[in-house]
């Protein structure tokens, strides 16, 4: 349960941030990656550097709220540092000694989701669901928007 909880935690933050349309999704995430840049803080078991890793963050998440890829690094670099506080036996919540491993899982989970451009997971199932499998061949007009006008022949 110590690993498949922290997964389970991303993909419903992911879930979750799908209720919120774009672009706040976007600027909401590039804020949440901002919060956790700053998560270790009051821990301190890093000293000094902590103040340098919230800094980073802060700059990745500045520029993640116009693009989905910095907050995807932000997730990632939020992931090394709670690596390194794990081996140090410095965790994110001072009580629960695997909860920096824990965040480790998760953070991952949230950073592949960002990577490919935070889209609504619920979008996503209703549109399978609808649909059932993609129909390809003549006539199809996948990867068309629907405002796209239809192709005329010539």
């Amino acid at each position: 349960m110590q690993y498949i909880a922290p997964i389970a935690i991303g993909i419903l933050y992911a879930l979750l941030m799908s209720l919120v349309r774009e672009p706040h999704r976007r600027r909401l995430n590039a804020v949440m990656v901002a919060g956790a840049g700053a998560a270790y803080l009051s821990g301190g078991g890093m000293g000094g550097w902590e103040f340098p890793f919230t800094a980073l963050l802060a700059y990745v998440a500045f520029r993640g709220l116009e693009s989905w890829t910095w907050i995807g690094v932000g997730w990632l670099l939020h992931t090394a540092w709670d690596i390194v506080h794990h081996v140090k036996g410095a965790p994110i919540i001072p009580f629960a000694h695997t909860s920096s491993l824990g965040c480790a899982i998760c953070d991952p989970v949230i950073a592949l989701w960002c990577l490919r451009g935070g889209p609504s997971l619920i979008d996503l199932v209703r549109g399978r669901r609808r649909s059932g499998r993609p129909r390809l061949g003549p006539g199809s007009r996948e990867g068309v928007s629907p405002e796209s006008p239809s192709p005329t022949p010539g």
